[in-house]
């Protein structure tokens, strides 16, 4: 019998679904469950998939021929690529983390019937989102790729170091965006690991001068979480299990930032001037 749970019969995008990351463990549950997975990513997914194209998402007319080559209805869109802070420029990390996830919602929610569901990889990174309201909602408002990309270009103290800010904006765009889509029948989440096992962790090992800085931020459950326990809360919600929860940044991070709130766990340096790093 088909439970809430089960993706049969449904045709699903994974955007960064190549590679060895969270995306493609997305794309390995994905499998176990049934759907029909159309992969986006420069890298190859890490089983064989329904269709898999290599795009830039730094060009939106790409991205946007990509969905269209996939046509027909689309059930559910996973924007799991990403870029970290390092050997980048902060309008890159901005435009993958931010604006192209942004984008691809755009292009996907139009194949999209009601009961359809993204979900998006933002980062605990983020996590001052709330005191930067005012600061990313200019960004956030702007009407499509073209002009969020000249606005990082104008900003660039507000967008420095790329990584926390394109994950601050994401996460506040899929607070406030959620609502129109939710008119449509459409739900929007996202949500924000902490530090996880990726092939992107030796970049944010280097930014912050080493693993013991990182793992501050694994103090929940004493550990780095890995790919398959990122995906699996995902998955989660943009399944029917999850179809009254909308407008929702998940902490997937143990605990940590819980503890953190609560002062169960203290970070003996300064947050602030980590995440500036980030």
């Amino acid at each position: 019998m088909k439970g809430p749970l089960s993706y049969e019969g449904k045709r699903v995008v994974v955007s960064g679904g190549g590679g060895a990351g969270m995306g493609a463990a997305v794309v390995q549950g994905l499998a176990d469950l049934g759907a029909e997975i159309h992969v986006l990513d420069l890298k190859e997914p890490p089983i064989d998939v329904a269709s898999h194209q290599s795009v830039d998402l730094r060009d939106p007319d790409a991205a946007t021929a990509a969905i269209e080559n996939i046509g027909g209805t689309i059930d559910a869109l996973f924007n799991a690529a990403g870029l970290p802070g390092v050997a980048f420029s902060d309008v890159d990390v901005m435009l993958v983390n931010f604006a192209a996830a942004r984008h691809l919602t755009g292009c996907v929610s139009a194949h999209m019937t009601r009961g359809g569901a993204v979900c998006s990889i933002a980062s605990t990174a983020g996590s001052g989102y709330l005191m930067n309201l005012a600061k990313w909602m200019e960004l956030v408002d702007t009407p499509d790729f073209a002009s969020a990309k000249a606005w990082c270009e104008t900003h660039p103290d507000e967008i420095a170091s790329g990584y926390a800010p394109s994950k601050e904006a994401l996460i506040i765009w899929t607070m406030k965006a959620a609502v129109d889509l939710n008119a449509k029948g459409i739900r929007l989440n996202c949500i924000s690991p902490g530090p996880t096992e990726t092939p992107m962790m030796p970049a944010f090992e280097e930014a912050a001068g080493g693993g013991q800085i990182i793992d501050l931020f694994a103090q929940g459950m004493g550990r780095r979480s890995t790919p398959a326990e990122q995906a699996g809360p995902m998955i989660f919600l943009n399944s029917d299990a999850a179809s009254y929860i909308s407008g929702e940044n998940v902490n997937t991070d143990g605990g940590t930032i819980s503890g953190i709130t609560t002062g169960r766990i203290v970070l003996d340096f300064d947050p602030e001037a980590f995440v500036a790093q980030q």
